[in-house]
């Protein structure tokens, strides 16, 4: 991706108000930073809760949870239990193309700042709410990442079969959500540029985590089968998991029949790929237990390196199972910008790989209220 842009960023002039906090509205906003929108981040006196998360946290004992999602923003503190605030926030709201929220809905409705509240003063007005399961009957349950991976059916197909279910290392739900407003957003600015109105828009996590089950959502919906947890395998394509070899776990995505013959040859056994439990892509998945241990026995003759070497050599997908760090390394060593830092606080890198207007990190994540004072004259201002 180029490191400069070739033209103005796609959503300049387009100012955000951001009343968001901790994952999914953080990220979301963010994003529409990075794609150059004026993004002002809203947060009590006490600030993000994400602030406090820790450890770990950087050189200047800063959560590193809040810098993950808090670059290209402005921070101010507003009150909203305070009528001068309240002022003031809906004062930002009147004068924003977007907002977003992720407070139970009817909150900011109390405050004057709902969105037909807005909407009358502002028609071109696009806000963006995020909720745990909805506006209607889910409405009073609290949206946590993990709560909604146990109850969307996401930790019932992740872990070991024989163990209990797992949720994903990373609040997975919270960032599928906040890429589906930074869509939803989008379409919504384009929808204006016609009709001169913005409109509401409703994230919620439930809705978000059983769109992402795709596959498995599928099985589900079309053939009745309810999926269960296979590990590190994949129900309709084998071998497509981790296998041991001679000294730590590696990746095989042999996805078609052509690739597991070359997997085949590449083990020094050919005959695999003729077996008849074996010669084609359901009949490796009925035998799954009896192809693993074939090729095992095979792999633990040499390291994960050696094989990763050997079956990229003749185009079978693999490789080792590396730590953050080593996925961090492999993307420099393949020539790709993955990390930004600014005034001293490293972010990955935005992946959208725009050409002509490319994602440009401009702020560092802020301190709290760090821009409050210049915010606040702003908006007490007459001008608008």
């Amino acid at each position: 991706m180029s490191s400069v842009s070739n033209g103005p960023p796609p959503l300049a002039e387009i100012l955000v108000a951001d009343f968001s906090r901790v994952l999914a509205g953080p990220l979301a906003t963010m994003t529409l930073g990075d794609l150059g929108a004026e993004v002002i981040k809203v947060e009590s006196p006490s600030g993000d809760e994400t602030r406090s998360w820790s450890p770990p946290v950087d050189e200047r004992g800063q959560a590193t949870y809040f810098l993950a999602v808090n670059r290209n923003k402005r921070s101010v503190v507003l009150d909203l239990k305070t009528e001068e605030d309240q002022r003031l926030a809906e004062e930002l709201a009147i004068r924003a193309d977007v907002i977003v929220d992720n407070f139970k809905p009817g909150t900011l409705d109390r405050f004057g700042l709902g969105y037909e509240q807005l909407a009358a003063r502002n028609p071109g007005l696009i806000h963006c709410s995020i909720t745990g399961f909805g506006g209607r009957a889910g409405a009073h349950l609290p949206g946590y990442d993990p709560l909604v991976q146990a109850l969307s059916g996401l930790m019932s197909v992740t872990g070991e079969a024989d163990r209990q279910p797992m949720k994903v290392g990373v609040a997975l739900v919270d960032v599928i959500a906040g890429l589906n407003a930074v869509v939803a957003i989008l379409a919504a600015l384009r929808a204006r540029e016609g009709s001169g109105h913005g409109q509401r828009i409703e994230i919620n996590l439930l809705q978000s985590a059983l769109a992402a089950l795709a596959n498995q959502a599928s099985a589900h919906l079309n053939a009745g089968v309810t999926p269960s947890r296979l590990g590190n395998a994949h129900p309709s394509i084998e071998p497509f998991a981790t296998y041991a070899t001679a000294d730590a776990p590696l990746m095989i995505c042999a996805g078609n029949d052509a690739q597991f013959a070359a997997l085949a040859g590449a083990l020094d056994a050919p005959a695999l790929a003729a077996d008849e439990r074996f010669a084609m892509n359901a009949k490796r998945v009925s035998n799954r237990a009896a192809l693993r241990a074939e090729l095992e026995s095979r792999l633990r003759r040499a390291t994960a390196a050696e094989w990763t070497a050997r079956f990229r050599s003749v185009g079978v997908p693999a490789g080792p199972v590396n730590d953050i760090a080593g996925g961090f390394a492999l993307g420099a060593e393949l020539g790709l910008t993955v990390i930004d830092e600014r005034a001293g606080v490293r972010t990955p890198s935005s992946p959208l790989g725009l050409d002509g207007t490319s994602p440009q990190v401009a702020l560092p994540p802020p301190d709290l209220d760090e821009h409050g004072e210049v915010i606040r004259a702003w908006l007490a201002s007459a001008s608008r």
